[in-house]
C-alpha cells in the first residue's frame, strides 16, 4: 500500500493502493491454470486471422481503396486491443498476477482507445458506402486520402480527449477497500467498484462518455446504411443491387457485433449483484475476444474480393499440381 495523503495530527490518513492484483474467474479455484488453453488458443486465432488478411490487403494491389484499407484498419486495432488484454490475463492465471496502479491505468487507456477506434472506422467504412453508392460520380472528389485523414484526425482529438478524461478521473479516486480486481482487466466500472468516498459522478461521467459515443456513433450509422438500403433497393440491375446489400450487410454486421457485445458486458456489470463474478469474466471475454475473431471471419468468407486474394496462392498450387500430372 502506498501513503498518499499525510494529513495533520488527529486527522483521518487516506490510503490508496498502488498495486493491485488481478483475480480472473475467482469460482474457479482448482486447475486454473487450464484456462490458459482455450484463451491463449482464441489470442492466437485472432493474431493470425487478423494479420492474414491485414497483410492481404496491404500486399495485393488490386485492393488498394479506402474500403479495403479500412478493413484492414479494424483488423489492426483488433490485434492491439486483445494483446492490451490477453497477456496479461494469461499471466494472472499463471499466479503472476500483480499490476502496477498505473499499469492499470495504461490498460485501460489503450482498451478504451481501440474501443472508440473501432468506432470512427465504422463511421468511415459507413460513410463511405453511402457516397460510393447513394452519390456514386462524386466519390472520388470526396472519397480520398485527404479527406479520410481529416475525419480520422477528429476523431483520434475526440477519443484522446474522452479517454484521457476518463482515465484521469479514475486516477483521482482514492482505492482503499480492497487490492484485489476480480476480473482479468483494469476496466473503468471495475476499478471504481474498488474506490472509497463518493464516486457516483466520477461513475456517471464515465457512464455519460460512454453512453454518448454509442448511440452518437449508433444513429449516424445507421443513417446512413438506411439511406444506402433505399438506394440500394431501386437499383434496376440486380447483381449490383446484390453486391451493394452484400457489402453494407458485411460492415453492418461487424459493427453490431461489436457494440451489442458492448451493451451485453455493460448489463451484467450493472446487474452485479445477480451475476456472478465468472459470468462477468465470461461477458468480458466475450466483448473483448468475439468481435476480434468474428471480424476477420466475417471479411474473409463473405467480401468476394479479400477472399479470392486469400485462396489465390492455394488455386496457384493446384494450378501446378494438375500441369504436373
Amino acid at each position: 500500500m502506498e501513503l498518499v495523503n499525510l494529513l495533520s495530527p488527529g486527522q483521518n490518513i487516506s490510503l490508496s493502493f498502488s498495486e493491485f492484483i488481478l483475480y480472473p474467474f475467482p469460482g474457479v479455484t482448482n486447475h486454473r491454470q487450464i484456462l490458459v488453453v482455450p484463451f491463449f488458443s482464441i489470442y492466437s486465432a485472432i493474431i493470425v486471422l487478423n494479420f492474414v488478411i491485414s497483410y492481404t490487403v496491404w500486399w495485393e494491389k488490386s485492393l488498394h481503396n479506402p474500403m479495403y484499407i479500412l478493413i484492414a484498419l479494424l483488423l489492426a486495432l483488433n490485434i492491439i486491443g486483445t494483446t492490451a488484454v490477453v497477456p496479461l490475463m494469461i499471466q494472472s492465471l499463471f499466479g503472476q498476477n500483480k499490476v502496477s496502479f498505473s499499469g492499470c491505468l495504461s490498460q485501460m487507456f489503450f482498451v478504451y482507445s481501440t474501443t472508440l477506434f473501432k468506432s470512427v472506422v465504422f463511421l468511415l467504412m459507413a460513410f463511405d458506402r453511402y457516397i460510393a453508392i447513394c452519390r456514386p460520380l462524386r466519390y472520388h472528389n470526396i472519397i480520398n486520402r485527404s479527406s479520410l485523414i481529416q475525419v480520422w484526425m477528429v476523431g483520434l482529438v475526440r477519443n484522446s480527449l474522452l479517454v484521457l478524461l476518463v482515465v484521469f478521473l479514475a486516477s483521482r479516486a482514492q482505492y482503499c477497500k480492497s487490492n484485489i480486481i476480480l476480473n482479468f482487466v483494469c476496466e473503468y466500472g471495475v476499478l471504481l467498484s474498488l474506490a472509497c468516498g463518493e464516486v457516483f459522478k466520477i461513475h456517471m461521467v464515465g457512464l455519460m462518455v460512454r453512453m454518448g459515443v454509442t448511440l452518437s456513433d449508433v444513429t449516424i450509422l445507421l443513417v446512413c446504411y438506411v439511406k444506402v438500403l433505399r438506394v440500394a433497393l431501386k437499383i434496376a440491375a440486380s447483381s449490383a443491387r446484390g453486391k451493394a446489400l452484400n457489402t453494407c450487410g458485411n460492415h453492418l454486421l461487424v459493427a453490431l457485433t461489436v457494440y451489442l457485445c458492448g451493451i451485453l458486458s455493460s448489463i451484467f456489470y450493472k446487474v452485479e449483484e445477480s451475476v456472478s463474478y465468472d459470468f462477468q469474466n465470461l461477458s468480458s471475454a466475450v466483448y473483448f475476444l468475439f468481435p476480434a475473431i468474428a471480424n476477420p471471419v466475417i471479411y474473409g468468407l463473405r467480401v468476394t474480393e479479400i477472399k479470392d486474394c486469400l485462396m489465390k496462392p492455394w488455386k496457384k498450387k493446384s494450378s501446378v499440381s494438375l500441369n504436373n500430372i
